[in-house]
């Protein structure tokens, strides 16, 4: 199985990638805590049937030491204990910025006062901004179907 695109070759692909990436590095460097990054997308992803990103990111977090029982029960996120309070708000907002288009309200004030509970200002901006990044990473990935299995952490950079 092939792309149906090269994103890195494409001119205005990989000007718009490179953008991407830059925000995500943004992100990266906030306040958000790494681990709760790496759920972010990895349930972002599920939820979008992107193979691509979920291999990535569950790899990524492997190798930054997650454990594997926490990246076996994101998808189960509600059933699991494994997770904190703040990370399954962190879910939660995912979850519901993910399927915007589901819901006739956007997302619920409780669920967003429920991640204001656990972020600050400055990591809640920087996790509503993760949810909207990955789900553009994911709509590119799935729209081109981008084969899902070989990611290698570190691979781009």
């Amino acid at each position: 199985m092939e792309a149906r695109l090269n994103l890195f070759e494409n001119p205005v692909a990989n000007k718009v990638m490179k953008h991407l990436i830059s925000t995500n590095k943004v992100i990266m460097d906030s306040s958000l805590p790494h681990a709760t990054q790496e759920l972010v997308k990895i349930r972002a992803s599920q939820i979008n049937g992107c193979g691509f990103c979920t291999d990535m990111h569950t790899k990524d977090a492997a190798h930054a030491g997650e454990t594997q029982i926490r990246l076996n029960l994101v998808a189960a996120w509600r059933e699991a204990k494994v997770f904190t309070e703040a990370e399954r708000a962190a879910l939660e907002l995912t979850e519901q910025g993910t399927r915007i288009a589901d819901a006739a309200g956007g997302v619920p004030d409780e669920v967003w006062a429920n991640a204001a509970k656990h972020y600050d200002e400055e990591q809640l901006a920087a996790l509503v901004c993760l949810i909207a990044l990955i789900n553009t990473f994911n709509r590119v990935n799935v729209a081109i179907q981008q084969p899902a299995g070989d990611y290698v952490p570190g691979m781009f950079g």
